[in-house]
């Protein structure tokens, strides 16, 4: 058990060293085996996300040096990465923040972010060297600071508007603010140490590398040129057409949307299995064990890939995971993943079924040691979706629950279904004739008193045994506690000191009764367990929710809650619901404070949900479902958008404030414009890449952000190079003047 908040692979190593302390200290033949390590997990996880950064980094060098043709340039803007990522680690450590999963995944993210600015300012300052019409009579310092003047407005500008895209990401509870908060971090500490050294030192450095500067562009971008060139005259020539086109593909992503299933968060894959394992209540412990024996040994012969059972039945001393007899978790010890017959989880996991299902009396379903402990904490069960009914009495509440779980055993996608068995077990009750007992003085409270010391015991004292304490406890033996025959004869004293057998003063009679009453929020309840598979959860939910309000109506005094997974998605689209168009409104302050304009604001707003198309198109190909990390990754795909958007009409104002004709400008502008713009969004798709094709724990996390951001890039550059020039004809050219803050962008 962890202290919260403290470092899992710390705590595990320092384990290890008080398990070693104490391995000496046993007695010979005992020994202290490990058979759950969380810090392979750890390892592994790091290890994954550790190498999607480096080959992140690598493909983000050579689009570098395509894009740029000039290998000083190139070196220039890849200084920022190791940089910027080392002011993040600096400022991860001052809020006490650790490099795990989610902090390098959110680095991951920003490593194509990372460049923009670094990108736009030694791209520019090529540009004015190559341009440079003093003819060396200007010092070159001068020309760099010229250059990177004129778009420090618009590159911090752009820089801000995606650190507070990213903002909201702060404002999420529970577990997924446990999950992305980290993420959110480091995005923010990375691109604002971007931005500081994208001013600072990477002028410097270029003041010294670049040189001799090409006047010709480099392949990759003549090519793009040429290319890009034929079909800007197109559009600007069919403007109607091509505004047509984007409103069909915006209609087209709505319907898609509406077919794209939704969940909280996607299954991390542990690499480790418990199957919970849950008999009838009435099961005694020594039944328990047999069972779970008879369930190893099963397993044991019949799945080659599980090399040994670790079980555990009932409730720990403490008192923290309160299981009852009939409750066993079954760890799974297995071989690597390298070694198994099948390929994936799924089928090893359908081979454990083909075993358990022989075998009579007992439920199970399958979760993984930290997805299990995360469920227990946030709805007290185990399973994606918990549906508790809640009322005063329990026959009825198991009756319900019965009917519930046999309505979610119809639906598509159910699995793992069943209903925590609370009834059946038999108990002894003690029916005291108060006449009787009156006569001897004793009243009912004095008779479970005497009971309750033959059953349960009473402590009489304390043996003191050098260091240790032994209690000394009172009761009956064990026989007492077996037999009703016994029981009944038990003496029982009275006030005059009397003795009198119980039967003289008691009935015994067998009745059934619950094996325990839960109770939430003081309301007693019974709980029907389910998980997913193969649909999205909230589409199951939904659907759940109407057949069983169709087929089962609660009386007065009674309810039902839906929880689980399905509560924690639902309470994240909400908050976020909240919190991104309060961000909206901040980017669109930033962008009018950048521009001084309204018009022009709102119209590189207006590109956004044209933007998202590709994004939601993705997730529709590849079977994704909208989570929260393809959310997060809606929310970086906007800050980029508006980006290049800021990039854009920045440098169509500059044109104009040199007096050029309106179409020129932005014929003009757009292509001078496509090298940074590409750069932008290539740079950050790319480095995506590696995401997309991660293995091992974490990678499942991290799939959907990727996939939402590269497919939401290639609708957001090509609607942004060719709808926004239009726009900006229509209507940012109504402008009478733009704002004198970005003559020079």
């Amino acid at each position: 058990m962890g202290l919260a908040g403290a470092n899992a692979q710390k705590v595990v190593e320092g384990v290890k060293k008080k398990l070693e302390e104490i391995q000496s200290t046993l007695p010979k033949g005992v020994t202290l085996d490990v058979f759950y390590d969380r810090a392979s997990l750890v390892d592994k996880a790091v290890g994954a996300v550790s190498r999607a950064l480096l080959e992140a980094t690598i493909l983000v060098l050579v689009l570098l040096g395509l894009f740029l043709g000039n290998v000083r340039a190139a070196v220039t803007v890849a200084l920022v990465l190791p940089l910027a990522a080392l002011i993040t680690f600096i400022l991860m450590r001052s809020f006490d923040m650790s490099a795990n999963l989610m902090s390098l995944g959110g680095l991951t993210i920003a490593i194509g972010m990372l460049v923009d600015a670094a990108v736009v300012v030694t791209e520019n300052i090529v540009q004015r060297l190559a341009d440079d019409k003093s003819d060396g009579k200007l010092p070159r310092l001068h020309i760099v600071y010229r250059a990177v003047k004129e778009v420090a407005v618009p590159v911090t500008s752009g820089i801000l508007i995606i650190i507070t895209v990213f903002l909201p990401l702060l404002t999420l509870q529970d577990l997924e603010g446990k999950f992305f908060a980290p993420v959110a971090m480091a995005i923010v500490f990375a691109l604002a140490g971007s931005l500081l050294l994208s001013f600072t030192v990477i002028p410097v450095i270029a003041s010294y590398l670049i040189k001799n500067v090409s006047h010709e562009e480099p392949w990759l971008p003549r090519k793009l040129l040429q290319a890009y060139s034929p079909l800007l005259e197109w559009v600007l020539r069919h403007q109607r057409v091509v505004s047509i086109g984007a409103v069909l593909m915006l209609a087209l992503a709505g319907v898609l949307y509406t077919q794209v299933g939704k969940t909280f968060m996607p299954t991390m894959d542990e690499g480790s299995l418990i199957v919970g394992i849950e008999k009838l209540p009435s099961v005694s412990l020594e039944e328990s064990a047999a069972i779970d024996l008879k369930i190893h040994q099963a397993l044991m012969k019949e799945i080659p890939e599980v090399t040994g059972v670790v079980a555990r039945a009932g409730s720990d001393e403490i008192g923290l995971d309160p299981m009852g007899l009939n409750q066993t978790d079954t760890y799974l010890l297995l071989k690597p993943q390298s070694e198994w017959r099948m390929k994936t989880k799924d089928e090893l996991l359908a081979e454990i079924r083909k075993v358990l299902d022989t075998l009579p009396g007992i439920s199970y379903s399958f979760t993984q040691p930290i997805e299990m402990r995360v469920s227990e904490m946030i709805i007290g069960v185990r399973g994606d979706i918990a549906v508790k009914i809640f009322g005063p009495d329990l026959e009825q509440l198991n009756s319900y629950a019965t009917q519930v779980e046999q309505v979610l055993k119809t639906i598509s996608g159910n699995q793992d279904v069943y209903t925590v068995q609370n009834d059946g077990v038999q108990y002894m009750r003690v029916i005291v004739d108060r006449m009787q007992a009156g006569r001897l003085g004793l009243s009912v409270e004095d008779v479970q008193d005497a009971l309750r010391v033959q059953i349960e015991g009473q402590q009489t004292g304390t043996v003191i045994e050098g260091n240790r304490r032994t209690p000394i406890l009172l009761r009956a033996s064990e026989s007492i506690r077996l037999s009703p025959a016994e029981f009944s004869a038990v003496r029982i004293t009275g006030k005059d000191g009397m003795t009198v057998p119980l039967s003289s003063i008691a009935t015994l009679e067998r009745a059934a009764g619950p094996v325990k009453i839960d109770r939430e929020m003081g309301s007693r309840y019974s709980v029907v367990i389910a998980n997913v598979s193969g649909r999205d959860l909230v589409g199951f939910v939904q659907e759940a929710q109407a057949k069983v309000a169709q087929k089962l109506k609660l009386p007065t005094g009674y309810r039902m809650s839906w929880g689980g997974q399905f509560e924690n998605q639902q309470r994240a689209a909400a908050r976020l619901g909240v919190v991104v168009p309060i961000s909206l409104g901040l980017i669109f302050v930033l962008l009018f404070a950048t521009f001084g304009s309204i018009r022009q604001a709102l119209l590189i707003l207006s590109i956004i949900p044209f933007a998202l198309v590709g994004g939601i198109v993705a997730l529709w190909l590849t079977g994704e479902y909208l989570s929260v990390p393809a959310s997060v990754g809606f929310i970086a795909l906007l800050g980029i958008t508006v980006l290049n958007g800021v990039v854009l009409v920045g440098y169509f104002n500059q044109l104009r404030h040199e007096g050029m004709p309106l179409r020129e400008v932005v014929v003009t502008g757009a292509k001078r414009r496509l090298r940074p713009v590409m750069m932008t969004a290539s740079i950050t798709a790319f480095g995506l890449i590696p995401l997309l094709f991660a293995s091992g724990p974490g990678s499942e996390i991290q799939r959907p952000l990727a996939i939402v951001v590269i497919g939401g890039l290639i609708t957001a550059t090509a609607l942004t190079l060719m709808l926004l020039p239009i726009l900006y004809l229509k209507f940012a050219g109504a402008d009478k003047e733009p704002s004198q803050e970005i003559k020079h962008v």
